[in-house]
C-alpha cells in the first residue's frame, strides 16, 4: 500500500484514479477500479439524464461498497446540459467524491460542500490549480500536455508541470497525462504529486465499456499515433490519429474555421467509434501513453500491478543511495 495525503483525504487504499471519460466512465469500470483499492469515476454527462446518473451509481454499488466518484465536466455550450440537475443527482445518489473539470468549479462548490462532498478539480496549468485551491477544492488533478482530450494551450509536459504544481499548492494533488504503470506512479510521487490519474490505460482494460477493436488499436499504436486538433482555434484536443483527425488538422491549418470541420468532429461519430469499433468513423480521444500500453488486463490488475511496480521501482532506486562498504 502506498499511503499519501490523497488516499487519506478520500479514504481509498491506493493513489490510483480512473478519471472521468466521456462514454467510458460507466459503472462496470468505475466499480472494478474502486474494488481494487483505487478510485473509479463515473462520468455524469455520459448518462442521458440526471435520473440515469443516479441509477448508474446504484448499479455500481451492486459491484463494490468502496468509494466511487462522479465526474462533472463544465463547459460553455450553446445548449448546456442541466448542470444544476446533475449536481442534485450527485447529492441524491450519496456520492462523496466529485471530479470537476472544464470551467471554474466555484458556482458548484457551495452545494457540494454543504453535503460533505470532496471536490477534486482537474486543470491543465498551475495558475488554474492555484485558483481552484483558492475557491475551496479539496484536491487538484494536474493534466500535462501528454494527456488525451484537452491539454490546455500552454504545452507544458508533466516533468515540469508536476513539480511546478508541487511548489505552488498546499492541498493534495494528483498527476494526470502520460501514466500507464508503476514507473509513472513512482515518478509522480518523486516529483511531488500524491498519486496519478490514468485515462487511456483504463480505457484499455477488460471492464472498459468500449469496443474491443478500439482497445486492440490502443495496444497496436505508438506514442506517435495521435493528432492535436483545434490548435488554430485555441481549443487544443489530443485525439487518435486516423483519417478523420488528419483531415481536421489539414482543414484548420489551411485556414478553415470550426463550421468547416463541425460534421467531422461531431460527438455522435466519436461515440460510434467506441460503441461499434470502427476506428475511422470519427474523432476519439487517446493519450500519448498508448505507446506504453501492450495488453488488455482487468482494471483490478492495472491498479495492483501499478502499485506493486511503483514500490519495487522506488526501493530499487533508493538502493542506489545506500553507502558502499569500503
Amino acid at each position: 500500500m502506498v499511503r499519501t495525503r490523497f488516499t487519506d483525504l478520500l479514504g481509498i487504499e491506493h493513489p490510483v484514479v480512473q478519471g472521468g471519460m466521456m462514454w467510458v466512465g460507466r459503472a462496470e469500470l468505475a466499480a472494478a477500479v474502486s474494488e481494487a483499492g483505487g478510485l473509479g469515476i463515473i462520468t455524469a454527462l455520459t448518462q442521458p439524464t440526471p435520473a440515469d446518473l443516479v441509477k448508474e451509481v446504484e448499479r455500481a454499488r451492486t459491484m463494490t461498497d468502496k468509494p466511487i466518484g462522479v465526474n462533472l465536466t463544465i463547459l460553455p455550450s450553446i445548449n448546456p446540459p442541466p448542470y444544476d440537475e446533475y449536481r442534485r443527482a450527485i447529492v441524491d445518489a450519496g456520492i462523496t467524491i466529485v471530479e470537476t473539470a472544464g470551467s471554474n468549479p466555484e458556482p458548484h462548490m457551495e452545494m457540494f460542500k454543504a453535503h460533505g462532498i470532496r471536490v477534486v478539480h482537474k486543470c491543465t496549468s498551475v495558475r488554474h490549480a492555484v485558483k481552484a485551491e483558492a475557491v475551496g477544492v479539496d484536491a487538484v488533478s494536474i493534466d500535462g500536455f501528454e494527456c488525451a482530450g484537452h491539454p490546455g494551450e500552454d504545452d507544458i509536459p508533466g516533468l515540469v508541470l508536476i513539480p511546478a504544481a508541487a511548489d505552488a499548492l498546499s492541498i493534495p494533488f494528483i498527476a494526470s497525462g502520460g501514466f500507464a504503470d508503476g514507473r509513472g506512479l513512482a515518478a509522480a510521487l518523486a516529483l511531488g504529486a500524491d498519486g496519478v490519474n490514468m485515462g487511456t490505460r483504463f480505457m484499455c482494460s477488460v471492464e472498459s465499456p468500449i469496443s474491443q477493436q478500439v482497445k486492440e488499436r490502443i495496444v497496436e499504436a505508438t506514442e506517435h499515433d495521435t493528432e492535436l486538433i483545434f490548435r488554430t482555434l485555441s481549443n487544443t484536443a489530443r485525439v487518435a490519429s486516423n483519417s478523420v483527425s488528419r483531415e481536421v488538422v489539414e482543414i484548420l491549418n489551411a485556414g478553415g474555421d470550426f463550421p468547416a470541420v463541425r460534421e467531422l468532429v461531431a460527438g455522435a461519430r466519436g461515440r460510434h467509434v467506441f460503441e461499434h469499433g470502427d476506428i475511422e468513423a470519427g474523432i476519439w480521444t487517446v493519450g500519448l501513453v498508448q505507446g506504453l500500453i501492450h495488453d488488455i488486463p482487468t482494471a483490478g490488475d492495472i491498479v495492483r500491478r501499478t502499485v506493486d511496480q511503483a514500490e519495487a521501482v522506488l526501493r530499487e532506486r533508493l538502493a542506489l543511495f545506500e553507502p558502499v562498504a569500503v
